[in-house]
């Protein structure tokens, strides 16, 4: 029996477990079914949900499976049936459906699916090694999913006021996140980190149990580009979680009007995404701001973040605090104090800078590659500014027709980057330079992007 068939009928069987068990709710269903069946709520302020009776027809289960021809997949089974006028497909005889599923379909396929794992759990007659809650924690929650996420934004700014607020705020969803932490070259100190905070996550209970608390904020200090907030969505998507985003500049521009009444509403939005990760860049706009002269709504402001920070938990809020600065000398001890932990994120080292090249270019074509050679000429670069270094020797193969690389190709950008660098850094006196070399594009490598020490995959 195909794959297709095995897909359509989880589907349907699931439908009808579903709604037949009220016992069962949304985080019960995979992810990809939620999206299918998610309804928007009729009621102001009211974040929609997924509701009963599921009904499977042919387009729902085009959308949740991926089969083009869903009905045409399960038409010779003889538990299935189509209502031609609505497009219905149902389930004749449903315990027959689970049995022919029982035996065809792998452990896999159940350990994936809490609504079917909840069918065969306590049946005698049914031999599957994977029970409702095993099944339910490898679910991704709905909290996580892009449409429970849209829902409450939607409810929540619900005027053109609070729609300010989307200017500040940026949220993404875990399956919105390609990178994952396996693609990531980190220190030692930065997966020690990451680490501690995986399991403080795992022992909230815990922790308020014995009255630690103040655990959960990350200060994440380096160069632009040495992948602050790179690690930072790649544990959002390690761990399943909404990824907020915040760059505090914005705090200051002068169209958000209140400012310091945006600063709590982005972290009421955290409260109610949580459990949730909220980055705050360029945290050291904090500092700048203390000590400016700026009108006082703007020190209002600060003072209303460094209040929220103190007053949010990973433990009772769960939300996960990181902050991030490329000039932790700028910070005061007010803003130091408000982190239990400093993560340094150093420009890569000779080693690193060779792991970094092996991650990037693993899904190229590169005669000869030596990424040890390659590193020995790149010190002082970031994974930023290699990936730029690899980008420009892929482009410039492009315009040769060639979608293969040699060591010289890669030997050759790295000339040229450090060209460019040298060009930006130039202290030009004549005024046609100057705006020739303003336009050369040689600002892109210090963008600030902190895409760091990574690689993702299509």
């Amino acid at each position: 029996m195909s794959d297709r068939a095995l897909d359509v009928v989880e589907f349907l069987l699931t439908a009808h477990i579903y709604s037949e068990n009220r016992q069962l709710d949304a985080n019960d269903l995979p992810p990809r079914y939620r999206r299918v069946f998610w309804a928007e709520s009729d009621e102001e302020d009211e974040v929609g949900g997924v509701e009963r009776p599921l009904v499977a027809t042919e387009e729902t289960a085009r959308q949740a499976t991926g089969v083009d021809d869903p009905w045409g997949a399960v038409s010779d089974l003889m538990f299935t049936q189509k209502e031609e006028f609505a497009g219905r497909i149902t389930l004749t005889q449903p315990e027959m459906a689970l049995e022919w599923l029982v035996k065809r379909a792998d452990r896999e396929r159940f350990a994936t699916n809490p609504t079917i794992a909840a069918a065969v759990e306590d049946r005698d007659d049914v031999d599957v090694d994977v029970t409702h809650e095993e099944a339910r924690r490898s679910n991704r929650p709905i909290q996580a999913d892009r449409v429970w996420i849209d829902s409450l934004l939607d409810s929540y700014f619900d005027d053109e006021e609070d729609a300010e607020m989307l200017d500040l705020v940026s949220v993404r969803a875990p399956e919105e996140i390609e990178m994952t932490l396996d693609d990531l070259v980190l220190t030692a100190d930065q997966e020690g980190e990451i680490d501690k905070i995986v399991k403080a996550i795992e022992h909230r209970d815990y922790l308020a149990e014995i009255g630690l608390r103040e655990i959960g904020k990350l200060l994440f200090v380096g160069p632009p580009g040495t992948g602050k907030t790179t690690v930072s969505r790649a544990l959002a998507h390690e761990l399943g979680l909404p990824f907020v985003e915040v760059k505090l500049s914005m705090i200051t521009s002068q169209y958000l009007g209140e400012t310091a009444k945006n600063v709590d509403k982005t972290f009421e939005v955290a409260r109610r995404l949580s459990p949730c990760i909220l980055f705050i860049d360029e945290f050291d706009s904090v500092a700048k701001t203390r000590r400016s002269d700026e009108h006082a709504a703007l020190k209002r402001a600060v003072n209303t973040l460094l209040k929220c920070i103190d007053e949010i938990s990973l433990i009772r809020d769960d939300v996960l605090l990181i902050g991030a600065t490329n000039h932790p000398d700028q910070l005061d001890s007010a803003a130091w104090r408000r982190f239990d932990e400093i993560v340094n994120f150093p420009k890569p080292d000779y080693q690193m800078r060779a792991d970094i090249l092996r991650i990037v270019t693993r899904r190229m074509d590169i005669a000869e590659f030596d990424p040890e050679a390659v590193a020995e000429k790149t010190e002082g670069l970031t994974g930023s500014d290699l990936r730029l270094v690899l980008r420009e020797a892929v482009l410039e193969a492009l315009t040769e027709e060639r979608m293969s690389l040699t060591q010289e190709d890669i030997l050759d950008a790295v000339a040229d980057f450090e060209e460019r660098d040298n060009l930006k850094n130039m202290d030009m006196i004549d005024g046609d330079q100057e705006t020739l070399i303003a336009g050369d594009g040689g600002s892109e490598a210090e963008s600030g992007h902190d895409h760091g020490h990574t690689h993702s995959h299509d």
